[in-house]
């Protein structure tokens, strides 16, 4: 017995030392401009393991999908292709009508908000133009497991989803206190379908056409952690 006891203590003892090693991130600054012009300012996850290819996957092949006009998102869409794709669309564009001035364009801002030796939060700012009235902005945020990269879903980080609405309604309300604007077309109040995390709380963000106009813009609001803290299954 005092043996199995000595040996758990040990177990404990090296768990509580050990170092949590937190991901290193560096900017990727391109820009291809052969014919359409995408510029990529994105954060990179450095190292070779699996944890940080992991990362870096999902980064780039969400900007891919955003390029590439396809009916259903692909989970295996290259960088590399996606780039090249939109530049030749745009040049068959160009064949067809000579005489427009237009240049689509596409844009992606990347930033880390959040790490913790339990999560890191990502967001993507994308803006593409490609003949349109005006272009497409869109911000989404991703959030992964620490220890291994994989994407996380709602359940993954919330325990509550009704709870967790009700708060997040209240701060939305503060938020929009005197604002004319008709929220959520007449329908009840949601949950964005974006929700990241900062160093202050979670970070609410509602794209253009989510719940107003595109006139009327984006919404985003933080909730702080102490207020959503009961909902949390990882931060």
């Amino acid at each position: 017995m005092k043996t199995k006891f000595l040996a758990l203590l040990l177990v404990l003892i090296l768990f509580s030392c050990e170092e949590v090693t937190l991901v290193n991130f560096t900017e990727t600054n391109n820009i291809f401009n052969e014919n359409a012009i995408v510029e990529l300012n994105i954060p990179k996850a450095e190292g070779t393991s699996t944890k940080a290819q992991t990362i870096n996957k999902v980064v780039e092949n969400h900007i891919a999908n955003m390029l590439v006009f396809l009916e259903e998102p692909s989970d295996t869409l290259q960088l590399d292709y996606a780039i090249e794709n939109f530049d030749l669309e745009y040049k068959s564009f160009k064949d067809g009508f000579g005489e427009s001035a237009m240049v689509w364009d596409a844009s992606f801002d990347g930033e880390v908000t959040y790490q913790s030796p339990m999560l890191i939060s990502i967001a993507i700012n994308s803006y593409i133009n490609s003949g349109g009235a005006h272009g497409n902005l869109n911000v989404t945020f991703f959030n992964f497991d620490a220890s291994t990269g994989a994407l996380l879903q709602f359940d993954d980080l919330f325990n509550d989803k009704e709870g967790l609405k009700e708060i997040v309604k209240t701060h939305f309300e503060e938020e929009t206190k005197g604002s004319e604007i008709n929220y959520f077309f007449g329908e009840p109040f949601s949950l964005p379908a974006n929700i990241g995390f900062n160093d202050e709380g979670i970070v609410c963000f509602y794209n253009v056409y989510e719940i107003a106009s595109y006139a009327d813009g984006i919404t985003e609001f933080t909730v702080p952690f102490e207020d959503v803290e009961a909902y949390l299954n990882i931060y």
